[in-house]
């Protein structure tokens, strides 16, 4: 038996649902992509995280995705910054019609700020340099290598790159260092664009925070 409601107003009700589900800390955002591209959110729960409402625009992704110049935008569990370095776990799906033409999209970001910063603070008290053991096997070239180890320092931190003050790019380079990661050919040179300072910089910090590392205390077993 078919169901007897429009899609706007099943989409609604499923979003009712979500949101009083998952609470104040996920937000679903509904897309109609046939109307005009700045003006495509039409239902929106919890829009505080991203700071968007009804009326707003998509994104950049949705762009490539409606154009065409992008056949399949779905993404899942992927790992975002907020402006405020608030920090977001999003997924999207893309909805077609009968046609195969792309008519909707349904984006949930779960704002997993405070949860991660448990996570850092269980790994310091417990002396993981590494989020998993998966981590520690992580196999590829050494240029996917470099870039995964690079993005677990990121999350780390929990900051975008041009929101790094020192002590964030002294943590940041520390992570790397004790991943082995400056043992990758021209990884400095890598770090120092990404972190916006000269390679005298970087040699300060790296030595910084190895001099840290060196003086921090072991643990004596001792209660």
């Amino acid at each position: 038996m078919a169901l007897n409601c429009s899609s706007e107003e099943l989409m609604k009700q499923v979003f009712d649902l979500l949101s009083r589900h998952f609470g104040e800390d996920v937000e679903f955002v509904l897309h109609d992509l046939t109307l005009d591209y700045e003006h495509t959110i039409v239902d929106i729960r919890n829009g505080q995280i991203t700071g968007r409402k009804i009326g707003d625009t998509g994104d950049i992704l949705g762009l490539g995705v409606v154009r065409g110049t992008v056949e399949d935008g779905n993404s899942y569990n992927l790992i975002n910054y907020t402006d405020d370095d608030r920090i977001l776990r999003s997924s999207t799906q893309f909805i077609r019609d009968e046609t195969g033409a792309v008519c909707a999209c349904v984006a949930i970001n779960q704002d997993i700020t405070k949860s991660v910063e448990l996570e850092r603070y269980l790994h310091r008290a417990n002396r993981a340099d590494a989020p998993s053991g998966e981590d520690r096997v992580f196999r590829g070239d050494i240029n996917q290598m470099l870039d995964h180890l690079i993005e677990e320092a990121r999350f780390a931190v929990g900051k975008k790159y041009e929101n790094m003050k020192r002590e964030d790019k002294l943590a940041f380079i520390a992570y790397l260092d004790r991943r082995g990661a400056f043992l990758i050919s021209k990884s400095g040179a890598r770090i120092c664009e990404l972190l916006n300072i000269s390679r005298f910089t970087f040699y300060n910090y790296l030595e910084a925070a190895r001099g840290e590392a060196e003086t921090a205390p072991e643990p004596d077993g001792q209660t």
